[in-house]
């Protein structure tokens, strides 16, 4: 199973969409650096105590005792428990994994492999390896490194396993000795590591990793999450960073917004609301995917302790969000090829999560309208529209001009010399149509981009003019993906034509 990032856009205009694998202590430093340089005021090796808000703003405690003013506070603290939230995180899968790794020189690029799937090796492309065996899943990423005083390619080689099969004799793979006899011993990878040594003695690892917190951002005490500290996912598609980097570019706008006066009340609340339920939506619907992909590869291997754990699980409490950003096409085509590539057998946790997010159809020969007692309202908002976000590439679920197209084709060519040619849809907050209950007793709001056509979906509702069957084939599909969300919140009404 091979793809590409943004699968679909490389085969159209043949330009390469990808990602970048860094060290994570340089890069940090680099961010802590450049921060300082912006007479930010940072302070090393020093840990928050705690946060206490007010009506003016919040009071962060150092360890040593200094007090800090702000007038809001971002956690970005890691995958331990948050310090803003002070509450346990929740389980974001219903798998529970160890990762197990070590950096390793010497290793061969994985684009070299042999076959005729390899789509990498004609021009070196350097792609993420991902190898399923017996006892789990390895990874292997090239990462440059600093080793002996020297930059070199390291390859990031992990195994992702269960706890349950460490107490077995010889897979205990925090002995280094048993972890490179056993990657030594895997399909593909063996061919790449035969003379790979590790860069240090000790294993490092990570255990029961895919979490999330119950809340992402509270307007009224002043504080949101960004990061690790709001979720962590499951290392298969090797997001986390990305993921960081694109939320704290979300945050960033946010509280731009909030503090340059020119806005509401109403209208901050409303980006609050969207931060937190949009990288909810993000976070869950994205672990949805790769428990699919456990799922399917559970069940093409019933003898294993591993993979039968990931052939059933019992389904997580799915929220209505989730529902909701799972009808906002909220999963790539490229990702999905990479899941559907695996033999799907039975129903898989994103395939449930689909089938009961889809609301019942409507039947053709009926008018559809809004709901009496549904108010809408203009406003604008954050979008943080599922994986589409993710990375600069124009709506999956939109009609896009071929000058927009190629606008996309030269970014990716030269991000640096092209970046002014695409903008971000988090670059600024976007106008949109927000509808909900007018008894205020149902929270559930449903909201509909002004840019991809709600308002001329709002008209049509309210006029009640057309059947189901003209609507089909004159809404786009984000209008009718949104008439969809509006009927599974029972906002929409169908009456005989």
């Amino acid at each position: 199973m091979v793809a590409y990032f943004d699968h679909r856009s490389v085969l159209e205009d043949g330009v390469y969409r990808f990602a970048m694998h860094v060290n994570r202590a340089e890069f940090d430093d680099i961010l802590l650096k450049h921060a300082a340089s912006l007479d930010v005021d940072v302070f090393e090796e020093t840990s928050v105590q705690t946060l206490d808000s007010d009506a003016e703003g919040a009071t962060v405690t150092l360890k040593d005792g200094t007090k800090v003013r702000c007038r809001y506070f971002v956690d970005a603290s890691g995958r331990r428990n948050s310090i803003a939230t002070k509450q346990k995180r929740e389980w974001l899968s219903s798998y529970r994994n160890i990762a197990i790794w070590q950096h390793f020189v010497g290793g061969k690029p994985a684009q070299s492999l042999p076959g005729d799937w390899n789509i990498f090796r004609a021009e070196n492309l350097s792609p993420i390896g991902c190898f399923a065996f017996r006892d789990g899943w390895c990874w292997y990423i090239p990462v440059p490194k600093i080793v002996n005083g020297e930059r070199v390619i390291t390859h990031s080689v992990g195994i992702v396993t269960i706890p349950e099969i460490l107490k077995q004799d010889g897979t205990d793979f925090t002995d280094q000795e048993t972890f490179i006899r056993t990657v030594k011993q895997v399909p593909y990878l063996k061919d790449l590591i035969t003379e790979a040594e590790p860069i240090d003695n000790k294993m490092l690892t990570a255990t029961n990793y895919s979490m999330i917190n119950g809340q992402f951002a509270d307007f009224d005490e002043r504080w949101l999450l960004v990061g690790d500290s709001s979720y962590f996912v499951d290392p298969l598609f090797s997001s986390g960073v990305a993921f960081a980097t694109n939320q704290a570019v979300t945050a960033a706008m946010l509280l731009e917004n909030t503090l340059c006066g020119t806005l509401s009340e109403q209208d901050k609340r409303d980006l609050w609301r969207d931060y937190d339920e949009g990288w909810h939506g993000m976070a869950e619907t994205f672990a949805l995917s790769i428990d699919q992909w456990y799922h399917a590869l559970g069940k093409a291997d019933p003898d294993s302790i591993y993979w039968s754990h990931r052939g059933g699980g019992p389904d997580l409490d799915i929220q209505e969000r989730t529902f909701d950003v799972l009808l906002n096409t909220a999963v790539t085509p490229n990702l999905m090829q990479v899941i559907t590539g695996a033999p799907v057998v039975g129903a898989a946790p994103l395939s449930r999560a689909a089938e009961k997010a889809e609301p019942a159809p409507l039947p053709a020969d009926t008018v559809v309208t809004l709901a009496p007692d549904v108010t809408v309202r203009e406003a604008v908002a954050l979008d943080v529209p599922g994986f589409k976000a993710f990375v600069p590439a124009p709506p999956f679920d939109t009609d896009v001009d071929e000058k927009t197209k190629a606008s996309y084709g030269r970014y990716w060519s030269d991000p640096v010399a092209h970046g002014d040619e695409v903008v971000s849809p988090v670059d600024s907050p976007t106008m949109a149509y927000r509808f909900s209950r007018s008894d205020g007793e149902d929270s559930t709001e449903v909201r509909g981009l002004a840019r991809e056509g709600a308002e001329e979906l709002l008209g049509i509702l309210r006029a009640g003019a057309a059947p189901m069957r003209q609507l089909e084939d004159k809404l786009t599909a984000a209008q009718l993906q949104l008439l969809k969300r509006l009927a599974r919140a029972g906002m929409v009404t169908s009456v005989q034509a």
